[in-house]
């Protein structure tokens, strides 16, 4: 089957695909949580179940290219500690997609695209006041681990949208540029891999999505060199600022479908 006529993708359309797979890519070695953008291209030209399965394979590219990048970054302690809840929530966002119909799940990504800016936004203005990070090891940072795991497992199998869930995570522990992108690469590689049987499970992935992938996967590459060019350079304040933007947009477009 021509790849340019799955579910009767324009050329228009397929354009925007890969703009949002490159998105991906440079979002997974320069801004974790941008591509909250991608998940709204994908959702508005997608059917929006089959989006989550279509873009999941491009997000395991990015993650791949991303540890190689930043693997020697990693906090293997702080992975650990996260998995189990993580692995919580994705079966509880299994289970909600088996009951889910397209129109739902559209509504729940919009919803959850929402949230997320509302998080990055809380998450910047904590920043801003430097309050000291709450121990890992205390009690307290044991349930916001557990919290942010299970809600980040969610959120990644609905809507591929754990990015910026794990981004307030990561910094309100007091990770570092290196060590946030390093430990957020293998998170996000080992829980989209492990994701895999349940998309498939569902019929999320099959055939026709991956012939789709084949084409759209290039583009991460590019992407993902750029953001290694661009982290030390961009104006963070600024492309936070405007992911914030698009990703309320999308939010929007996606609830009012």
């Amino acid at each position: 089957m021509d790849t340019m006529t799955l579910w009767h993708i324009t050329g228009w359309e397929f354009a925007a695909l890969a703009f949002a797979a490159l998105l991906v890519g440079f979002s997974k070695t320069a801004v974790s949580g941008a591509n909250t953008v991608s998940l709204a291209v994908f959702a508005a030209v997608l059917p929006a179940r089959a989006s989550t399965g279509v873009l999941l394979p491009i997000l395991i590219a990015g993650d791949v290219l991303a540890v190689l990048t930043y693997r020697r970054h990693a906090h293997w302690p702080t992975l650990w500690r996260l998995f189990p809840a993580v692995a919580a929530g994705v079966v509880v966002g299994t289970l909600f997609l088996v009951w889910a119909d397209d129109e739902v799940v559209r509504t729940s990504i919009g919803a959850i695209l929402l949230l997320m800016a509302g998080v990055t936004m809380w998450r910047r203005r904590s920043a801003a006041e430097r309050r000291e990070p709450e121990p890992v090891t205390s009690r307290a940072g044991r349930i916001k681990a557990r919290s942010y795991g299970v809600l980040g497992g969610f959120t990644t199998m609905v809507a591929n949208a754990g990015g910026p869930v794990m981004s307030m995570y990561l910094l309100s522990a007091g990770f570092r540029k290196l060590g946030f992108l390093g430990t957020s690469a293998f998170f996000f590689l080992i829980v989209n891999v492990s994701k895999v049987p349940f998309s498939a499970g569902l019929g999320l992935i099959d055939s026709r999505s991956l012939l789709l992938d084949a084409a759209l996967v290039v583009f991460v590459v590019p992407g993902a060199l750029i953001g290694k060019w661009a982290v030390n350079r961009i104006n963070q304040r600024l492309f936070e600022q405007l992911v914030i933007a698009a990703t309320v947009v999308g939010g929007v477009q996606l609830l009012l479908r």
